[in-house]
């Protein structure tokens, strides 16, 4: 199925996976929104759709509280298009520092306000960091990974195959009843069934042989990055987010630099949590608006 041409905007459909993955997951930024998965898994809540230029440049348009915006996730598009672009939507959402680089004087000059969204900012992690938890300031977490193995000697992990859907769909279903809302339950649910088909990777964790944890994600920015979207665990096993944390990372290949465990949505106690994972740094996104006029 063929990406329609701009002005033109279509449905995002698994049978688009083949001509959007491939540069979604190359974009280099490594922005957690705009990979393939995330962009279907989300589709309606979004009501996300798909364009792209003459040059194959992907656009994005969605709604967010009565509010269009637009993405650009792979590059700046051209002048015409980004002109038509902000005529009809009423904000620019997400844009990566590499657009950012190059373009702002021009963009500033067309009139639009650019102001970073600091509760979209992707929170990234060294590899080696989560893995090994060594000095003094992961001696917190080190002490509940700790806890956890001597309180569960008898635990272990499998590669998240279609084998243990199951598994990790009734985590899903605890997660859910002990949070006491849906949260993003919805495309958690649909990413377990459609995990093959949508080029997600992920491992399942099991205490004394009960599905216990599983975490679920892909690469992007080349490969040089694993951006984390789900990650689900029954909290009656108390140490395990934390083991899920690290053993996850211990497991990801040695090219693989760095842990995108995307963003805050300005949740105060989720912004304190990812922060005592020290972060080395944000993948970092700005909204732009045109005509000084912001988005609610």
């Amino acid at each position: 199925m063929l990406i329609p041409l701009f002005p033109d905007f279509a449905p995002i459909l698994l049978d688009l996976k083949e001509a959007l993955h491939p540069a979604l997951r190359a974009a280099k930024d490594g922005v957690s929104e705009f990979t393939f998965a995330n962009l279907y898994l989300f589709r309606g809540r979004y009501n996300y759709r798909i364009s792209r230029e003459q040059n194959g440049n992907i656009l994005v348009s969605g709604d967010l509280h009565g509010k269009r915006f637009f993405a650009t996730p792979c590059a700046m598009p051209d002048i015409p298009v980004l002109e038509r672009l902000l005529a009809e939507h009423d904000y620019w959402k997400g844009i990566p520092d590499s657009i950012l680089e190059n373009n702002r004087p021009v963009i500033e000059d067309m009139g639009v306000e650019i102001t970073e969204d600091r509760n979209n900012f992707d929170y990234l992690y060294n590899k080696s960091d989560l893995a090994l938890l060594s000095g003094k300031k992961f001696h917190k977490k080190r002490n509940l990974v700790n806890a956890f193995l001597l309180s569960y000697p008898d635990h272990h992990d499998c590669t998240l195959t279609s084998e243990y859907t199951p598994q990790a769909l009734a985590i899903l279903e605890r997660w859910k009843q002990d949070k006491g809302s849906e949260g993003d339950y919805i495309a958690a649910h649909e990413a377990l069934l459609l995990s093959a088909e949508l080029g997600l990777e992920g491992r399942i964790y099991f205490v004394n042989k009960h599905p216990a944890g599983y975490c679920l994600g892909e690469y992007v920015a080349g490969a040089s990055m694993f951006a984390v979207h789900f990650e689900k665990c029954i909290d009656d096993y108390k140490g395990i987010y934390q083991a899920v944390n690290q053993f996850f990372a211990a497991s990801l290949p040695s090219g693989c630099l760095y842990v995108n465990r995307e963003q805050d949505l300005g949740d105060d106690g989720l912004r304190q949590a990812k922060m005592t994972y020290r972060p080395c740094g944000f993948v970092k996104k700005y909204i732009g608006v045109p005509h000084k006029t912001q988005p609610r």
